[in-house]
């Protein structure tokens, strides 16, 4: 899933200057999972969390829904329609097994990254000069 985002990690803003946005490609895909592993949840409700973990800027919903289809057509997601909330019914999605098995590999990929990034961070910090003139 997308959200609203430069093409490109990098670009140059000015002479010796730059912009980076540090991020992960499918990092929905783990967003989402998680917030399943914390209970069940509807499109608009996983909509809103995800704003706030990802901190990308507005989660486009239709992006949203087709990784939902997605990871149902795979089961790692089921869904239900519910009509205990007021309005129309909704359906609402919940982690399976295999969800949170393939979540649990999330969480090993990316604590491994951390310590790569933590690493290469480390040895920056480490310098005695700037990296720049």
């Amino acid at each position: 899933m997308r959200v609203d985002r430069q093409p490109r990690c990098r670009c140059r803003v000015g002479p010796g200057r730059f912009e980076v946005r540090a991020r992960i490609e499918r990092f929905a895909e783990p967003a989402v999972l998680l917030l399943l592993a914390e209970g069940e949840s509807h499109g608009y409700q996983l909509a809103e969390h995800l704003e706030a973990l990802l901190d990308e800027g507005r989660v486009d919903f239709g992006n949203l829904y087709r990784l939902l289809r997605a990871l149902e057509e795979e089961g790692l997601v089921a869904s239900t329609w519910s009509e205990e909330a007021p309005g129309p019914q909704k359906r609402v999605y919940g982690l399976t097994g295999e969800g949170a098995a393939l979540l649990d590999a999330w969480a090993a990929s990316l604590r491994a990254r951390s310590e790569r990034i933590g690493a290469l961070l480390a040895r920056y910090e480490a310098l005695e000069e700037p990296a720049h003139p």
